[in-house]
């Protein structure tokens, strides 16, 4: 019997296991896409207790302690910090073949050394253990978290109306400190302006363009002061460091517009007016269009994120709030908008470094052959797909993505796996990956699928070494100096 969480976790194969250990385990980390509160790591935050960093904000074990029929007063309600964990505990065993029971031991032992499993019984001592060493120990800090897991860059997640001050405080102190960024992680800001085009909700985005008009100084009245305001913040973000877009999309929009058309929802929209469902798709359109022409002048890599349906619980949502673990996979047809999409922006000579991140797995193939449409020779894997996002985060999902990935596309240049997460305690995740990647590849050299001597040893050493790091940090054009 092979035991749980050795040293070869994963990897099932002696050649999976060299290519773990000597190639992919040593490579920094370059979270491309996260959630984490920058403001934390500006104030470099020490944690209070496990449960606050690890319980907090993690819809993840939300959901699996619901579904384990605890009670919402240990998960988001007022019971104490002992109590909600102890129930997270109790959960754990239940949650066999669930990636979260290897996540949670995976973050156990490589952020605390603790090779015991959680349960009820050993649930008070890891408490007692972790909440030790985050109240006396600095290396347990936002940032000593991020130097533990050798983390060379996060790019988290910000509304164009967000002033980026911790970012730049953040900036500032390294700076001062005459600090190489290779000690102490690079902090960049991505631009995430999905509330821009939410006009759904009319009430809600006329207050968001009120905030936008006052964050750049622009008396918004017109779809062209609109734009104006827009561009402003793009470029505040960009002399800021910011070099990646993120959009959180249930479907691409290309629906035929003009510009007569837009400027009129616009207004019929400013002035207190609604818009139809048609309108909404035209509009939604003319920004997303937009969007992409404002980040491949500015040379940034533009990320979509689409297929997730969200709040669909109305009760809790009117209680707890949207990102509690309501969210699922939508099901819709997006082939053909995400085609015209690219093609427009492509036949215009406005498509960016671009990347895709299906929520949906029977879109996986579809995502797949979409990249060959658009890769134009000026940049190896211009078009990418994204790792194994959200519910598809986990061995299978990975295996899957890279299975397809691999016979329908390049595998050799795909930039590799991000957190996606909130918590200081998720880079195991990479770890996770690159595992799953190597043993994929090792157990095709064991079954002589893939030859391993001479030239080609070294190119699927180099193979595994690139995707784990390399590959990142030439597509995203990333140095290790502030």
């Amino acid at each position: 019997m092979t035991p749980f969480l050795d040293q070869n976790f994963l990897l099932q194969s002696t050649t999976a296991q060299d290519l773990y250990h000597h190639h992919a385990a040593t490579q920094p980390i370059i979270d491309y896409h996260c959630h984490l509160d920058p403001k934390l790591v500006a104030e470099d935050h020490r944690f209070s207790s496990i449960t606050e960093l690890w319980l907090g904000g993690d819809h993840y074990k939300w959901r699996a302690m619901r579904t384990n029929g605890v009670d919402e007063r240990f998960i988001t309600g007022d019971a104490s910090d002992w109590e909600k964990f102890q129930a997270w505990a109790a959960t754990v065993p239940y949650c066999f073949r669930n990636p979260l029971y290897h996540w949670t031991h995976l973050e156990l032992k490589t952020a605390f050394g603790i090779d015991k499993r959680l349960n009820p019984d050993t649930a008070r001592e890891i408490y007692d253990t972790c909440n030790d060493r985050l109240q006396h120990d600095l290396r347990f800090s936002a940032r000593g978290l991020m130097r533990h897991y050798n983390v060379e860059v996060v790019c988290t997640t910000d509304d164009p109306v967000d002033d980026l001050r911790y970012h730049s405080a953040y900036a500032e102190e390294i700076v001062n400190r005459k600090t190489s960024n290779c000690q102490m992680t690079k902090m960049l800001p991505a631009w995430r302006p999905d509330k821009a085009m939410a006009v759904e909700n009319a009430d809600a985005w006329r207050a968001y363009v009120t905030k936008l008009g006052n964050v750049a100084d622009i008396d918004i009245r017109t779809f062209s002061d609109f734009i104006d305001a827009l561009q402003r913040r793009h470029d505040f973000f960009h002399a800021r460091g910011c070099r990646l877009s993120d959009h959180g999309l249930e479907e691409f929009y290309s629906e035929p517009y003009s510009d007569t058309e837009i400027e009129r929802i616009f207004g019929q929209l400013i002035n207190g007016g609604s818009a139809d469902a048609e309108e909404v798709r035209k509009f939604k359109s003319a920004m997303l269009y937009i969007f992409a022409v404002q980040d491949y002048a500015s040379g940034w890599v533009q990320q979509y994120h689409y297929g997730a349906m969200r709040n669909n619980n109305s009760r809790m949502f009117s209680s707890i709030g949207p990102d509690t673990g309501y969210d699922s996979i939508g099901q819709w047809q997006t082939a053909n908008s995400m085609s015209r999409f690219l093609d427009l922006l492509d036949s215009e000579g406005h498509l960016a470094k671009t990347i895709l991140y299906n929520l949906n797995p029977a879109d996986n193939e579809m995502v797949a052959t979409m990249l060959g449409n658009f890769q134009d020779g000026s940049v190896a894997g211009k078009i990418q797909w994204g790792s194994g996002w959200w519910f598809l985060d986990q061995k299978d999902g990975m295996e899957r993505q890279l299975n397809a990935l691999s016979v329908l596309g390049l595998l050799s240049r795909f930039v590799g796996m991000l957190t996606d997460s909130r918590s200081f305690l998720s880079y195991p995740r990479h770890e996770y990956f690159r595992r799953v990647l190597c043993n994929l590849i090792g157990n095709d050299v064991e079954q002589g699928l893939i030859p391993f001597i001479g030239y080609e040893k070294q190119r699927v050493r180099q193979m595994v070494e690139d995707i784990s790091y390399n590959n990142a940090k030439h597509y995203f054009n990333v140095d290790c100096k502030m």
